[in-house]
């Protein structure tokens, strides 16, 4: 069997997450966990890459940057691997999002 016909059969991982995300309370426990493991690990670019996903599930990155009032490319390369962004990009993004950033205490 070949790796084309078993996509079809199955459907594709990625297809599965973007329809799962459209739901807001997944996209809170995946963007928890993407931010968790960030901070472990100090991996930026899982993070970015499950803030994309959410933007396509949302309506896409030209949507998201139009409601958050960023530029569509700008937008494109913060969120790409190699994206770095600061933190005013990141609370817009994720306020266009319809999420904030919140603080809690770490229990030792």
């Amino acid at each position: 069997m070949t790796k084309r016909k078993i996509r079809q059969m199955t459907g594709s991982y990625e297809d599965y997450l973007l329809h799962s995300l459209r739901d807001k309370e997944e996209c809170v426990a995946y963007l928890q966990v993407a931010l968790e493991e960030y901070q472990k690990d100090n991996n930026a670019q899982a993070l970015l890459l499950a803030l994309r996903h959410v933007a396509q599930a949302q309506g896409g990155i030209a949507h998201l940057a139009q409601k958050a009032h960023l530029n569509r490319e700008s937008l494109y390369k913060t969120l790409s691997g190699k994206g770095n962004p600061r933190l005013q990009t990141l609370g817009a993004l994720l306020k266009g999002l319809g999420f904030r950033l919140s603080i809690q205490q770490v229990d030792d």
